[in-house]
């Protein structure tokens, strides 16, 4: 039976030092192919376990954590009822709930933020575009700081320094061994545009420059000689994952909120605009060259 064999395939697939939020992403979408194997729809999967169908969309996209009741209502419905495949299960639901390291962060994280946290720790390759900041990735303390305080104003200073730690914490898994891969493409002007004053601009543009010279850390510059160019509408992020279930996700970050695109389409269109911006982009070593020069006239 299909359903059988989405079991099979799901047993012996290992996730190794895989985050909860990716394993709530693998296991919903497990979960979704069973329901999908015996033609249930969403609301009947909701219905068993006494909640709504948008309860159930919820719970496949991975976007809020699972109960173990529910985990195991679901596979009664689906029709899993080998205790072996059950376990399974119900150990990656238990591994899935688990807090990540940010969690401590939770009281000055938004919940659409934390999301984006737990895909960033799991990814593999971080592709992204930016017109007004350094990536967060690759900004200094201090240059954290002076963007935090943009929008954050209101708060308090233990409130600025713990955002800027978790930035901090965020950008130590670039060095770490098995770290992900950057491919930063910025327009010129987050390299000319002054924040914080000339110190703390120097200090970020050198650090820029270091961690350039990373060989799992890419830089392109798009100059302003070069126009208007395919990204008009503004930064996004691609995520990509080693593992082979999940998909590349789109990040887009608004005002107060964000949007996570993982349809395929929408995920091409993106990654079209992507490499015509590096197309479009200096080449490395222009760009390495353009940094250069910004800093030793600064």
């Amino acid at each position: 039976m299909i359903e059988a064999e989405v079991v099979r395939s799901f047993a012996v697939t290992e996730y190794p030092e895989t985050g909860p939020t990716v394993l709530r992403i693998l296991l919903g979408g497990q979960l979704r192919r069973l329901r999908e194997a015996r033609q249930i729809t969403r609301s009947e999967a909701g219905h068993a376990i006494r909640a709504s169908d948008s309860k159930i969309s919820r719970l496949e996209l991975g976007r809020v954590a699972f109960k173990e009741r529910d985990v195991c209502d679901l596979l009664t419905l689906y029709g899993v009822s080998d205790e072996d495949e059950r376990a399974l299960f119900k150990s990656l639901g238990r591994q899935a709930n688990k807090p990540g390291w940010w969690h401590k962060y939770g009281d000055i994280m938004p919940n659409w933020f934390e999301l984006y946290v737990g895909l960033e720790e799991a990814a593999s390759l971080v592709r992204t575009y930016e017109v007004q900041f350094v990536p967060g990735l690759l900004q200094t303390r201090e240059y954290a700081r002076e963007v935090t305080l943009l929008g954050h104003a209101e708060e308090t200073p233990s409130e600025i320094t713990r955002r800027v730690e978790l930035r901090m914490t965020r950008r130590q898994r670039l060095t770490a061994p098995g770290g992900p891969r950057i491919w930063a493409v910025v327009d010129e002007a987050v390299l000319r545009r002054p924040l914080g004053g000339p110190e703390v601009m120097r200090a970020q543009l050198e650090h820029l420059a270091e961690m350039a010279a990373l060989p799992n850390i890419t830089l392109q510059v798009v100059p302003f000689d070069r126009g208007g160019h395919a990204a008009a509408g503004g930064p996004f992020t691609i995520l990509r994952f080693s593992e082979p279930d999940l998909p590349d996700v789109v990040y887009l970050e608004q005002l107060s909120s964000a949007l996570y695109l993982d349809d395929r389409d929408d995920v091409d269109g993106y990654m079209a605009v992507m490499d015509r911006l590096c197309v479009e982009a200096a080449p490395v070593g222009d760009s390495a060259l353009m940094l250069d020069q910004i800093i030793k006239e600064m």
